[in-house]
């Protein structure tokens, strides 16, 4: 077990002042000027485009540059130290490490600082299955993201990008779509992603989406719902996904791909299989 979480994303932004605007309205709290965290302490930091500190862009616009993945601690750090000290732009912070993955993304790796977050989950009450009584569902005017989830990356080379987070990072594959994507899991047990690698004809490296978990699909919905009433669209939603049953609603981004409220995915084990199936845009 090396890698246990999503520490941070870094965008570079055409727009500062949209941006800072759309990840408060979308329910992070603002922790300096540019910088904003979920409730777990998963950070999104915003920069101007050409900032000179920002990795290279693996696409033009507005995009993320840096994504950070918390190891389990200071051991599993300097075992991905090895595995990674051959890949390009590899560096060596003492604290963290950087390098490029097959994609183009700079991927930062740092000891995990993320906080645990205990929540009151109003129950649901399903066929045969009374678990709310006498109590009514919530209702959210808006979402306060627990953490983030999961990206997914359109790719060029699904192989090459698949073969860096699975043997160098140790992600386990949950599922696969024939010669198209493929569902990669940090850990053995755990939801069933936390990437999602997606290679289309005729469309290069690039962000699809970031997603942010929510304690339920009452949040999903009040989320999906305030960020409208802001005047922010929605790119898909609010749905089900068939592949890992998460219900979900994503809204249109500033800072490039769109933004995912999501809750109720599947929980893997090393029992699960991998399903290989032919992709859908369902």
């Amino acid at each position: 077990m090396s890698i246990v979480g999503i520490e941070a994303l870094d965008f570079g932004v055409e727009d500062l002042e949209v941006g800072k605007r759309f990840v408060t309205d979308f329910g992070l709290s603002q922790v300096s000027d540019t910088a904003f965290e979920t409730l777990n302490g998963a950070r999104l930091n915003l920069a101007p485009i050409d900032d000179p500190a920002l990795p290279p862009a693996f696409e033009s616009g507005s995009t993320l540059r840096r994504m950070t993945w918390g190891a389990a601690d200071a051991e599993a750090l300097e075992t991905l130290k090895k595995r990674l000290a051959d890949q390009p732009g590899y560096v060596d912070r003492g604290d963290h490490i950087e390098c490029q993955d097959p994609n183009g993304m700079t991927v930062a790796i740092r000891v995990d600082s993320l906080r645990g977050v205990e929540l009151d989950v109003t129950p649901i009450n399903q066929y045969g299955d009374m678990r709310r009584v006498d109590q009514p569902s919530p209702v959210y005017e808006r979402a306060t993201p627990v953490g983030i989830g999961h990206a997914v990356f359109f790719v060029d080379d699904l192989e090459a990008t698949e073969a860096f987070y699975r043997d160098r990072l140790g992600f386990a594959v949950s599922d696969r779509y024939t010669d198209r994507a493929v569902f990669l899991r940090m850990q053995a047990r755990g939801g069933h992603h936390n990437l999602f690698l997606l290679k289309l004809p005729h469309r290069g490296a690039g962000l699809n989406h970031v997603a942010f978990t929510v304690r339920d699909i009452h949040e999903v919905i009040g989320g999906g719902l305030a960020m409208n009433r802001k005047q922010w669209s929605t790119f898909l939603g609010p749905g089900r996904h068939p592949i890992s049953s998460a219900y979900f609603w994503y809204v249109n981004s500033p800072l490039g791909g769109a933004f995912e409220y999501y809750t109720n995915e599947d929980y893997l084990t090393e029992a699960w299989e991998p399903r290989e199936m032919q992709h859908s845009l369902e």
